[in-house]
């Protein structure tokens, strides 16, 4: 795994399988994001080199997303492969998950105000959602 700043955010680029040996990794480099703690500064996971992901790889993300949020940031999911997505997608994860075409596209994300963004999330909530129609 690559962690990289920049200018919009800080990239996380997964390779390979992130599994029950792999995980680690992404521990290790996520204390050390949170530990720098950079304020609103979105976190993108580059998945473009992602082959594999176990439960193991889906707890790290999801504990890694609970810790950002706790610090009043976001973690936004970038190039999902097709495999990954279907696992996201089975678990109920994809709407946990902020997901975006690419990298470029995950760090503009909620820009512009143009999205409205709920509790903490990085997903757009439309008007209609959350109210009793």
């Amino acid at each position: 795994m690559v962690v990289r700043q920049d200018a919009r955010g800080v990239v996380f680029a997964l390779r390979g399988e992130l599994d029950f040996e792999s995980v680690v990794q992404l521990h290790e480099a996520g204390e050390e994001e949170l530990n720098r703690g950079k304020g609103a500064v979105p976190v993108v996971a580059d998945c473009s080199d992602l082959r594999f992901c176990d439960s193991s790889g889906v707890g790290a993300l999801v504990r890694f997303f609970q810790q950002l949020s706790g610090q009043g940031r976001v973690l936004r999911l970038a190039s999902v492969p097709d495999s990954v997505a279907r696992l996201f997608s089975l678990t109920g994860l994809d709407q946990v998950f902020s997901v975006h075409a690419d990298v470029s596209e995950a760090l503009l994300a909620g820009t512009g105000g143009r999205d409205i963004v709920a509790a903490g999330a990085d997903v757009p909530v439309r008007p209609s959602e959350g109210q009793g129609t």
